[in-house]
Formats: C-alpha cells, sequence, structure tokens
C-alpha cells in the first residue's frame, strides 16, 4: 500500500523506487541512480534519499557494492522447510520460474570422518567422493553445493558429466537407490571465506546460510550427505 501524501518523505521516496522495481523501470542488476541523482529528482536532501535507500536494502529490494554503486536486487528463492519436504534444487528454481544450473568446481577423493562413517556404516578407513558445484539461478550463484558418497559405490561420479545435472538424479544413475527422505538438516549462520566468496560473487565475509543433511533411499539406507552454503540475500528459507 503507498504511503500516505502526510507520509515522511523517505517513506514517499521508498515507495516510488520500490514501486519502479515492481513494475521493472528498474531491473534486477541494474544500478540505480546515485544518491545525488535521486535528490536532485525528488527535490529532497541527500540524507531523505539515503534513508529510503537504505530501507530498500534492508527490505531486500535494493544490494549496495562497495565503490560501485547501489543495484537491484536479484529475485529471491523462496524454499517451504520443513522436515518432512525433499525438493531438488531444479524442481525449487522452476517454482519460482527460474532455470537451474550447476558448474563443477572440485571433485576429490578424501577420508571419512567419525560421523561420516557413523552415518554411511563405514569402516575406518573409508573413502569418500566429495563433489564441489556452484548452483545457479538463471545464471545467478546461489550457493556452493559439497556432496559426499561413499566412493566405491559411486566411483563413477569422480569423472561423470555433472555440468547443469541434478546431483539427485545423477547419484540414482550410478548407485541405484533413489533419494526419498531427508534424514536430519542443520541450519547456521556463517560468513564467507576468500574462495566462496570468489565462487559466489560476494564479498568476503559476506553472510551464509550452512545447511547441511543427510539423505536417505526407501527404506531408510544412508545414500548421500550434503553441505551447502546458500548467499542469505538471495535466498529465503520459510520455517
Amino acid at each position: 500500500m503507498p504511503a500516505p501524501k502526510n507520509a515522511p518523505l523517505y517513506q514517499q521516496i521508498y515507495d516510488e523506487i520500490k514501486d519502479e522495481i515492481e513494475k521493472g523501470v528498474y531491473a534486477p542488476k541494474e544500478r540505480i541512480p546515485s544518491e545525488l541523482e535521486l535528490a536532485e529528482q525528488y527535490e529532497v536532501s541527500r540524507i531523505t534519499v539515503r534513508r529510503a535507500v537504505e530501507e530498500l536494502c534492508s527490505d531486500g529490494y535494493l544490494v549496495k557494492q562497495q565503490g560501485r554503486g547501489t543495484f537491484v536486487s536479484t529475485p529471491h528463492i523462496n524454499r517451504q522447510f520443513y522436515a518432512s519436504t525433499l525438493q531438488t534444487f531444479t524442481a525449487l528454481c522452476a517454482d519460482n520460474g527460474m532455470k537451474a544450473g550447476a558448474h563443477v568446481v572440485d571433485r576429490q577423493i578424501v577420508p571419512a570422518r567419525q560421523n561420516e562413517m557413523e552415518f554411511f556404516g563405514l569402516q575406518k578407513d573409508a573413502l569418500l567422493l566429495h563433489i564441489k558445484r556452484v548452483r545457479t539461478a538463471d545464471g545467478e550463484p546461489i550457493f556452493e553445493e559439497n556432496i559426499f558418497v561413499p566412493f566405491d559405490a559411486y566411483r563413477e561420479l569422480l569423472t561423470a558429466d555433472l555440468e547443469d545435472k541434478s546431483i539427485f538424479a545423477e547419484v540414482e544413475r550410478v548407485g541405484g537407490t533413489p533419494i526419498a527422505s531427508v534424514g536430519y538438516r542443520t541450519v547456521e549462520a556463517v560468513r564467507a571465506n576468500v574462495e566462496q566468496a570468489a565462487e559466489l560473487g560476494i564479498a568476503p565475509h559476506d553472510p551464509l546460510l550452512n545447511l547441511r543433511a543427510g539423505f536417505t533411499g526407501p527404506n531408510g539406507e544412508p545414500v548421500l550427505l550434503g553441505k551447502q552454503y546458500y548467499v542469505g540475500s538471495r535466498y529465503v528459507m520459510v520455517m
């Protein structure tokens, strides 16, 4: 609802810019005019414009990039996050009117840690295949995906083509067991390291949501461990 005419000036400017974003006057990733230009356009002080812009940033409509200016945010991906819900990223993007993508960053054979051995029921010195990818929506990086599966059962994935493919589908193709449910989930707020920042197109120390999950088959058998790092400004979890 637009602010009434007797509302504070910053609120009126907030509503006008928000309306232009929603109408497509300012497109996602487009730089908006500077504070000085907006102040001249609306015939108000820069302090008033700054308050409106800060509110728009806080509400997710704009994002500031140091040394570059202020840009329209890309649309958020909204996910219903319930204990019983299992939804692939590909399906999630489709629900949000976006196209999912994936780029392989690294693949390594690594020793299983204690918690990983317990989840998979593996013996000491067992090996896992760690696959790291960056998942995108309409070309925009959304999260760093880290997948762990027993190497002996899924060694084919070490060299398989995993670009722009569903990892769940590839795991089922190779191992024969479909992922049917989530064994556990944890969510933690963390900050991006230098490597993650470069992969995701954000600044070092920007906030990320770290989601860890264990995925199981139809009979509760362990299939896959996931450790994902979501860009907080591009992803909304509805709890």
